[in-house]
């Protein structure tokens, strides 16, 4: 073993605060950065801010309700009243519903304590995760008396609430609608899983039914609610505001951060005398001097990274901004880096959490970048638009023969001259929620 001393050269990437803090400022929404300004104005005494007057602007919010957006303008000032202030919330609206049900049901005041027991236990969906046994043990009552407080559960509207599972949902349902229709319920109770699957021949079969009855059948089931209280609770409204908006005038693109409201920062000159001084108060002035400094820039460079990524989209996203999705071009992240001479990595952080306003609608700002599929021309395809010709090629097909995840992508290149594999087809189909060729069979 030899021991010595050796010189080596090394470099290592500390990442200062002031770094992390502009990386930070990146990733924030308009909104959140409003949020952290007013923050830092708290913490730093050399930071003041200047309110902007609303009182006479607008803001386009909008409102997702599920995949949708709708918009409004919203007015600012005291006289305006907005009409979804006035929306119905649902929210805790099933419990209400069932107690006010068992409040006119004749039964005893120890039979409506177990119910509302029950009750209170019962999920979004309207199924009581609770069985018999566990019911007894925590009610400490009679396996009889746990019986009896299902099945008055069981009675109450909705039809299928206080089932313990799809099976029971499903069975509660077919009972009381097609009484007549012994086989429906027949089948929810043993070959849900095959029919779920269609796999029609082996139940034909096996009850010795025709294809058409089966289909028949499946039909039935299918005017069933496996969620029957899911109306009663919705989810919250949210509201988007748009980062950055491009809207078009007398023909040409115009691009603009909505950032207006954000307050003017400025220096709190009562400090300014004491900045480079001598002493551990004017070293505490100084220090929180550069943090204002820094705040500043990274604002502005954040800012300034936006506006250039939108003008890229701008520039060669013009079809997509007068026709939406379907002209959509493929653009990646490495893509606009190399063109903004900028890391991918910055890209990806000024896209996140970023609210876009265009001519076609308001959506995330990632969804505009996309992953690319070559064609036989030499040029690429985005998978926005592959995601778009699959839906719309399985939407028109033969459901009596439903295209396969390798014809979908032999006819993609055929007619399109989409190079495609059959597990991306397969991956695409599953994103867009669409079923397997087998499970999209349909008899006639």
């Amino acid at each position: 073993m030899k021991f010595g001393l050796d010189q080596k050269q090394t470099i290592n990437l500390v990442m200062s605060p002031e770094l992390r803090q502009a990386i930070s400022l990146l990733q924030y929404s308009t909104l959140d950065l409003f949020q952290f300004i007013r923050e830092q104005a708290i913490e730093n005494p050399l930071i003041e801010l200047e309110e902007k007057n609303t009182s006479v602007q607008f803001e386009e919010k909008y409102s997702m309700m599920g995949s949708k957006f709708y918009s409004r303008n919203v007015n600012t000032e005291d006289d305006y009243v907005s009409p979804l202030d006035f929306l119905s919330t649902k929210e805790g609206g099933l419990d209400q519903y069932l107690l006010e049900q068992v409040k006119w049901l004749s039964i005893s005041e120890g039979e409506k304590s177990i119910l509302t027991y029950l009750i209170y236990n019962i999920d979004e969906n309207g199924y009581l995760p609770m069985s018999n046994k566990e019911i007894e043990v925590q009610l400490d009552i009679s396996p009889q008396e746990a019986e009896h407080a299902i099945k008055l559960l069981q009675g109450l509207e909705p039809l299928g609430v206080g089932a313990r599972n799809l099976k029971e949902c499903l069975l509660l349902q077919a009972q009381e609608y097609y009484p007549d229709e012994s086989l429906v319920a027949y089948v929810i109770k043993n070959y849900l899983e095959l029919l779920s699957e269609k796999k029609w021949k082996k139940i034909s079969t096996e009850l010795g039914i025709s294809l058409l009855e089966v289909k028949k059948i499946y039909e039935y089931i299918q005017t069933l609610n496996p969620r029957p209280c899911s109306d009663f609770t919705s989810p919250p409204t949210n509201y988007l505001y748009p980062d950055i908006s491009i809207e078009k005038k007398n023909g040409n693109y115009v691009i603009s951060l909505n950032d207006s409201y954000l307050p003017n920062i400025h220096i709190n000159q009562d400090y300014v005398g004491l900045i480079s001084g001598k002493g551990d108060w004017s070293k505490y002035v100084t220090a929180n001097y550069q943090k204002y400094l820094w705040l500043k820039k990274s604002i502005e460079q954040r800012r300034s990274t936006i506006l250039k990524i939108t003008e890229y989209i701008v520039e060669n996203q013009q079809d997509f901004l007068d026709n939406g999705f379907s002209s959509i071009k493929a653009m990646t992240l490495k893509e606009v880096a190399e063109s903004i001479e900028m890391h991918e990595s910055t890209v990806s952080r000024a896209i996140s959490n970023k609210v876009i306003q265009t001519p076609i609608g308001s959506f995330e700002m990632k969804r505009l970048f996309t992953s690319k599929l070559a064609s036989n021309t030499g040029e690429y395809t985005s998978s926005v638009k592959v995601k778009m010709l699959l839906g719309e090629l399985i939407r028109n097909e033969d459901k009596q023969k439903p295209y396969s995840d390798q014809k979908i992508a032999d006819y993609l290149s055929k007619k399109h001259g989409i190079t495609i594999s059959r597990r991306t087809v397969a991956k695409y189909r599953e994103e867009l929620n669409i079923l397997s060729s087998a499970k999209r069979k349909m008899i006639y």
